[in-house]
């Protein structure tokens, strides 16, 4: 059975209502357009939903509503569905019953839940459901699916038309869509017809409601203080992602630090273990420690669409978006791309442009997220370690230069490989409405499940294979390391523990970093220097880069070890770091973090890709590996020719 109805019409949650948390999400066959499959029993009948994309009507404008279309009729993959249930707007009803008589139409056995009655009321419409179930020849049922007012009548209905079929008419007719002359609508006696059943099944309308939207509407689509007050919305929201998800944050890192602790005592020293912490427990616990973040920004982002006000945003903000090329409901994703590019690409589906909706994704990475701030900090720190002021307008001028950039490169994408303006925003305000928390809860679910389940088994797969690189192959130990390892143990008979500790500590982080420079991550690290060295990078740079494909924040543990500072000391002691790096010397005895080196690093970590779990994630919303590779070269080419012109310039200012 399909779950058919206009945008904004209750349709999921009448379908998280009949379904709850027995739904899973997938793509329809051969495109990457979700639908989501529920189960729902009554009286002994198991019953399939497939909940559809919203539509206005039959005659497609976009991917979602072909698709839509397509199933309807039974076109999409050869086969008719069994029924269709319509979610019906009642203080849209006209708008609801231009797309009732079409799939109507088509000969299949239909039942209209006719939602949001209480606030049709409010509003001073009254439907009569007996006399438009008479008009339409099909079950209505009257409800309030947010409340969950007629949930159980819905269900009983549509168990005893799986029980028992359909007596309804075999068809259903009206006079077909043509242009019978260029200023004629073709759709003209669909809409007469509308008019006058709606006329016959309910009271005049009152315009005590319409006036307070409007009134309300007169401030949140105002030019300026609609686009005032959408900035403190998205302020708010996410505020609550980087203050509320702390807790649940640390909540999971320190539960995958304890498990690496206790895999570390229960398995011997060794390769074995090396793979179960490093690899596995560090690489899933890497990307699972985001996963508080995507759930409130998700949680949000339905209530925010539920309630009616997501819509107004998006047409504020389309004034403003539409000069770049892209339209207002873009904003949104990237926004969102400042906590993590992997939700802000997952938003972009409210795009209903496909081209629009790629180009949001492809430039989406640029906005500085969360896994940047370590690398950020780190340069701040090397190059201002005592002057926060010029250090925060450092920081500053990094988040501004990705922003830049994205709007730059959006804007170039429409004017050459995605040549065309953004379409004009069109659309219906829905009404106010108080949102459905069990529907905002479930979606957030939903989104939660697909991350963990299509991201993360790859972002593991990328972790294992990232740790064998920066393992294998296998180097003895060089002979002074190892006597600098006895030295320590005769130290230690002695009792100077505290001279042993630290000549065991110097010899371990020589060895780790020695073995890592003949790892296979360590050889391209010095296959990479001839390219990079013009940015001012040299091999255990270039080691960190390759390293940090996994995520961003990586090259700062990686840069610890290549340059002596082992990942617990930087934990316990974050001066060490700096302090070390800033020592570090060329074999000809030159700093290596200068000014014009730290300035073209953190240039290329602002605009690189260096985050192959993003696109896993383009990939699956594009649904193949020619944007996801388009994306990253341009990307680096980008970060690269940015960090060059970076490094020639400060480097000949600075000397």
């Amino acid at each position: 059975m399909l779950v058919a109805g206009n945008p904004n019409s209750g349709k999921t949650t009448v379908f998280n209502s009949l379904s709850g948390l027995r739904a899973q999400t997938a793509n329809f066959p051969g495109t990457t357009v979700e639908r989501r499959i529920g189960r729902m029993k009554e009286n002994g009948c198991d019953l399939q939903l497939v909940d559809l994309p919203g539509l206005y009507n039959l005659s497609a404008a976009t991917p979602e509503e072909k698709i839509a279309s397509e199933m309807i009729k039974g076109t999409l993959d050869g086969r008719r569905p069994d029924a269709i249930l319509i979610i019906a707007d009642a203080c849209h009803a006209q708008r609801s019953l231009f797309l009732i008589s079409q799939i109507l139409e088509v000969g299949l056995p239909v039942v209209v839940a006719l939602n949001m009655i209480d606030m049709a009321h409010k509003r001073g419409i009254h439907v009569d459901p007996k006399q438009l179930s008479k008009e339409l020849g099909c079950v209505v049922v009257p409800m309030v699916a947010r409340e969950g007012h007629g949930v159980t009548e819905l269900k009983e209905e549509l168990g005893a038309l799986a029980r028992c079929g359909s007596n309804h008419p075999a068809k259903f007719t009206l006079l077909p869509e043509s242009c019978s002359a260029c200023t004629v609508c073709p759709f003209q006696e669909r809409y007469n017809w509308t008019e006058e059943l709606l006329a016959r099944c309910s009271s005049p309308n009152s315009e005590a409601g319409e006036q307070r939207t409007e009134r309300i509407d007169r401030v949140l689509t105002h030019p300026v203080a609609g686009v005032g007050v959408f900035l403190a919305v998205m302020l708010g929201v996410f505020f609550m992602i980087f203050s509320v998800a702390t807790i649940p944050m640390d909540l999971i890192d320190g539960m995958f630090a304890y498990t690496g602790s206790w895999i570390s005592t229960w398995v011997a020293p060794g390769d074995l273990r090396s793979l179960l912490v490093d690899g596995i427990v560090g690489g899933v616990g890497g990307i699972l420690v985001f996963l508080p973040q995507i759930c409130i920004l998700f949680f949000f982002l339905a209530l925010l669409e539920d309630s009616g006000y997501l819509a107004r945003a998006a047409f504020v903000m389309d004034r403003l978006m539409r000069r770049v090329g892209l339209p207002g409901t873009a904003f949104v994703p990237l926004l969102s791309s400042h906590a993590c590019a992997i939700p802000g690409i997952m938003a972009a589906r409210v795009i209903r442009d496909p081209r629009d909706r790629l180009v949001t994704i492809l430039v989406a990475p640029l906005m500085t997220c969360s896994a940047r701030i370590p690398v950020y900090a780190m340069i701040t720190a090397l190059l201002f370690p005592a002057q926060p002021l010029k250090a925060a307008l450092l920081f500053t001028g990094a988040y501004s230069l990705g922003i830049i950039a994205a709007l730059t490169m959006a804007f170039l994408f429409k004017k050459t490989i995605l040549r065309g303006e953004s379409k004009p925003l069109v659309l219906d305000l829905p009404s106010y409405r108080v949102p459905s928390l069990k529907s905002a809860l479930i979606y957030t679910y939903d989104r939660a499940k697909v991350f963990v389940q299509q991201a993360g088994t790859i972002i593991l797969l990328i972790s294992v294979v990232l740790w064998a690189l920066a393992t294998y192959p296998k180097t003895d130990v060089p002979q002074e390391i190892v006597q600098q390892l006895q030295a320590a143990d005769l130290l230690a008979a002695q009792g100077m523990q505290e001279s042993s500790e630290a000549m065991r500590v110097s010899a371990e982080s020589a060895s780790g970093r020695h073995a890592l420079a003949n790892s296979f991550a360590g050889r391209m690290g010095k296959i990479i220097e001839p390219v990079v060295a013009p940015l001012g990078f040299d091999w255990q740079i270039g080691i960190g880069i390759v390293s940090s494909f996994a995520a961003r924040e990586v090259i700062v543990s990686t840069l610890a070890v290549v340059y002596g500072v082992g990942e617990e000391s930087v934990e316990e002691d974050p001066v060490g770091l700096y302090e070390t790096l800033g020592r570090a010397k060329h074999d000809d005895g030159t700093p290596v973090f200068t000014v014009a080196t730290s300035i073209s690093l953190l240039v290329f970590y602002v605009l690189a890709m260096q985050c192959l779990p993003t696109q896993v994630v383009t990939r699956r919303e594009t649904n193949g590996w020619k944007w996801p590779i388009f994306q990253f070269g341009y990307m680096t080419l980008l970060a690269y020719g940015a960090a060059f012109v970076a490094y020639q310039v400060v480097a000949a200012i600075s000397g």
